[in-house]
Formats: structure tokens, C-alpha cells, sequence
């Protein structure tokens, strides 16, 4: 039976724009996995795309929560009501190097709760979001054919690549549209980013804020900046301290084994994706930025590359500019199998707790001892991954005993430990770990969740037998 209506959120605040969007969802199990997944997804509100609210180079705090304060209420949601159980916020690009980005993030919490996973400069999890959003259902329907993923936008380029809806890698680079910006509509350069006036160095550009940028100049930059779009595409952004990156590089791309010489498909999004697919569509560009940066330039471009410009109109992706938020909002976060080991939903929910390691079935009592060891050095609790362990009496009852044995010695009262269990065994797990409530240990174990190489989670509150879950940090 479906859970009742629940609210999910996705806010996005990038280096050009910012949006948010909230949908009503329900909760269902999959008749095919049989794990539990959102379902029913109808989106109910789309703020427009706004300009980041900028104060010189600091955030405009006020106005930027202004916007989330009237996009929340005009979704429906009472801040601190309690009916957000999913989705995310991000601060993304340049925006996420401003330095007073952890006040938005703090802002955030405050109206939304620890439910909601907000987290700033997470390019790994931007990525594998803008994949998500935009083109995974592309890679599931075909499954043979490699895609690489780039959402291009203000401040940066996020790639990941997929095969068959999955991600298997992803990096970031410091190229984008809004590295140097102009007055609308000329050349007149207003303020060059520290990556741009490197850039500009190392190509001989001369020119500087107040300057018109030449022609040439300008070609120069464009090519500097598709060279290492193909370099990084075709398997070359290794190296972060490599010169030819002039501090571009900010999370390597590692082509991952499992990659086949097959040439990948490359789809598009973000601000600088949008104008792509826009201008394949029939729906001509200016000629001169009217938004005073680089996104025009930058698509026309991609638009004449010798080797993807055909992909654009065949391998249309979903999501577009929104592409980022959109995956946020339906898949950044996860739902637990209702066998939950949760004796007290009081400790719930649980905010930012770091992923410290993995068990196995057959991990032994010195493995168990040190990761758990690791975990009882987070004062704020930690959580564990758990993997492959079989829903059989003999398994769980020999796992359990030896995390009891581990956690009876000295895990500290009151500090949280969380397990994330990718099979349905939770309940009797938590009550093999602690001796059938014997040993005193505030545990929470969920189960039947995907389990992705991510560095913190958020646990939700307890809701209609389920918990939401949600990752950030993700691995490259």
C-alpha cells in the first residue's frame, strides 16, 4: 500500500542562476526489486531561473532567501511543518566558493530541517546528479553505448560517465560561462574570475576589466577552453597540478576499467547545454551574449564540434538547464525497507554523519574492531556501510555477535551509530549488534538501501514505517 503524500524539494544555487522546484510523491515498493523508491512523482511548483543574488563578491543572503521563502510558499510548504522528507539543496560552481556560502546552507536548515540534505561544493555529487537528471534514462535504454555527461554553467563543468544508468565516474573542471563577464550585449570585460585572469596570462590576453576583449583574443580563449573540454572527455583530466590545466582541473576524471574503446555519446546540460539544445530546436541565439558572459560563445562552439555536433540532435537528453535540480529532487535521496532496527524514532532525524567505512559478511573481529573503532572517534556519530549480508538466520546472528562483541567493550552511551544495510535484514541485525536490547547503544540500522561511495549521509525522521536517506560527499 502507498505511503501517504509526502514533499520533496530541490533548490539549486549556482555561479549564473538559481531555482527550485517541489513535487508531491508517495512511497511504493518496486514489484520488481522489491525495495522501496518513490513513486508517483508529480512536480507542483517551478520557480523561473533567477540570477544568483550576488553583494559585490559575497552572496546577497537577504535576497537570495527572499527567493526560497516565496518559491516554498508558493509550493506549498510550511518550513518547519514536517512534510519534506526528500530531496536537496546545493550551492554549486563559484557560488559555492563565496565566503559566506555555509550561511545559506545554515539558512536552509533552519526552514527545511535535517531531512533535507543541503550541502556546498560537492562537485562529485553535482555531477552524478546532472547525469541523473538529464541523461541516465538515455544510458538505460541503451545500455551498450558509453555516455559522458557535461553540465556546463556559470563556474564549472561537471562530467560523469555512465553506462546503463550508472555512473562510474565523475570530475569537475573550472570551465564555465561566467568566468569573464561583460556589460550585456558588448565586450566590454566587468570582472574576470581568478581562473580567467590565469587563463588570460598564460594565452598573452591583455586585456582587463574596462578593456573591450578582441576577437582574437576571444577565439583564443574559446579554443583554450574546448581543448580541455576534449581533453577531459577523451581521458585526460588525471592530473590537477598537470601546467595545460592552469587550475582548472578541480576533481580528476578517471576513465573507469570497466570503459570500452567505443566512442562515448556526449550529452548536455546546464545553462550552457540549454542554449545547445535551444539553438538545435530552431531557436537562434544572440550574437552577442545578452546575459554578459561567455554562455552564447561557448555554445555556438560545441555546436560546430567536429565530433559531437552531430550527437546534439540525436542523443537529446531530459532536463535541460534544470537538469542538476531535477535529479536532486528525485534521486539524491533514498528509501529504507520498513525491517528498520529503530527502538527509539526520538534519534531521528540524524544530520551529516560521516560514511567511515565498509563490513562484509566476512569481515573479521579485528576488521569489525577498527572501523568501529574509527566510527567511536566521530562525536557527533558515524555510520557504516554493510554489504552483502544474506537475510539468513545463521549469517545475520554470526555478524551481530561479532559487532556486540566490538560495541560492548567501549562505545561511548549516547553517541549515534548508524548501519546501511544493502539487503533486508535490518531489525534482526540491530537486535543480533546489541544483544536483544541488552547492550546499551543507541543504534539505528536501515536496510535495503543503494549504496553509493559517498562520505556522509543524513538520516530523515522515522515516517509510515520508512526512513529517507540521504548521501552527499560522493566519490569520484
Amino acid at each position: 500500500m502507498a505511503a501517504p503524500m509526502t514533499l520533496l524539494v530541490g533548490l539549486d544555487f549556482g555561479t549564473t542562476t538559481s531555482s527550485g522546484l517541489v513535487a508531491e510523491a508517495t512511497v511504493r515498493r518496486n514489484a520488481v526489486t522489491g525495495r522501496m523508491e518513490w513513486g508517483a512523482v508529480r512536480e507542483t511548483f517551478r520557480s523561473p531561473l533567477v540570477f544568483t543574488p550576488l553583494s559585490g563578491e559575497r552572496l546577497d543572503l537577504a535576497a537570495t532567501l527572499r527567493f526560497v521563502d516565496d518559491w516554498l510558499s508558493r509550493g506549498g510548504v510550511d518550513p518547519g511543518g514536517g512534510a519534506v522528507v526528500g530531496g536537496g539543496a546545493l550551492v554549486t560552481g563559484l557560488t559555492a566558493r563565496r565566503d559566506n556560502a555555509v550561511g545559506l546552507v545554515a539558512a536552509i536548515r533552519q526552514r527545511l530541517g535535517t531531512a533535507l540534505v543541503a550541502t556546498a561544493d560537492d562537485p562529485c555529487l553535482e555531477s552524478w546528479l546532472a547525469f541523473q537528471g538529464s541523461c541516465a534514462a538515455l544510458s538505460r535504454r541503451h545500455p551498450d553505448r558509453p555516455f559522458i555527461h557535461l553540465d556546463i554553467g556559470g563556474g564549472t563543468t561537471n562530467l560523469a560517465h555512465g553506462r546503463g544508468g550508472d555512473v562510474l565516474s565523475t570530475g569537475c573542471l573550472f570551465v564555465g560561462a561566467r568566468h569573464v563577464r561583460f556589460v550585456p550585449g558588448t565586450r566590454r570585460i566587468t570582472a574576470l574570475s581568478e581562473h580567467a585572469a590565469a587563463a588570460f596570462a598564460a594565452l598573452g590576453i591583455a586585456a582587463r576589466p574596462g578593456d573591450d576583449l578582441a576577437a582574437a583574443d576571444l577565439d583564443r580563449l574559446l579554443d583554450w577552453y574546448l581543448a580541455r573540454l576534449d581533453r577531459a572527455v577523451g581521458g585526460g583530466a588525471v592530473d590537477p597540478a598537470a601546467r595545460e590545466w592552469l587550475g582548472h582541473l578541480q576533481v580528476p576524471f578517471r576513465m573507469p576499467a570497466e570503459a570500452t574503446a567505443a566512442e562515448p555519446i556526449v550529452t548536455l546540460s546546464g545553462g550552457v547545454g540549454d542554449l545547445v539544445y535551444a539553438a538545435v530546436a530552431g531557436r537562434a541565439a544572440a550574437d552577442v551574449t545578452p546575459f554578459g558572459d561567455l554562455g552564447v560563445d561557448l555554445a555556438r562552439r560545441l555546436l560546430a564540434h567536429p565530433r559531437w555536433s552531430g550527437q546534439w540532435s540525436d542523443w537529446v537528453p531530459v532536463g535541460g538547464g534544470r537538469a542538476t535540480v531535477a535529479g536532486l529532487l528525485r534521486h539524491a535521496t533514498r528509501i529504507s525497507g520498513a525491517s528498520i532496527h529503530l527502538p527509539d524514532r526520538g534519534r531521528l532525524p540524524l544530520a551529516d554523519l560521516p560514511i567511515v567505512g565498509t563490513l562484509t559478511a566476512g569481515a573479521d573481529d579485528r576488521l569489525v574492531a577498527a572501523v568501529l573503532d574509527l566510527a567511536r572517534r566521530c562525536p557527533g556519530g558515524a555510520a557504516l556501510r554493510v554489504t552483502g549480508i544474506a537475510p539468513e538466520a545463521g549469517v545475520v546472528r554470526g555478524f551481530g555477535g561479532r559487532l556486540a562483541a566490538a560495541l560492548e567493550t567501549s562505545w561511548p552511551a549516547r553517541q549515534p551509530l548508524v548501519l546501511l544495510l544493502d539487503t533486508d535484514c535490518g531489525q534482526s541485525l540491530g537486535q543480533a549488534a546489541t544483544r536483544w536490547g541488552r547492550i546499551d547503544v543507541p543504534l539505528v540500522v536501515v536496510d535495503e538501501i543503494d549504496l553509493p561511495l559517498a562520505r556522509w549521509c543524513t538520516l530523515g525522521a522515522w515516517r509510515d514505517g520508512v526512513v529517507p536517506v540521504s548521501f552527499h560527499g560522493l566519490s569520484g
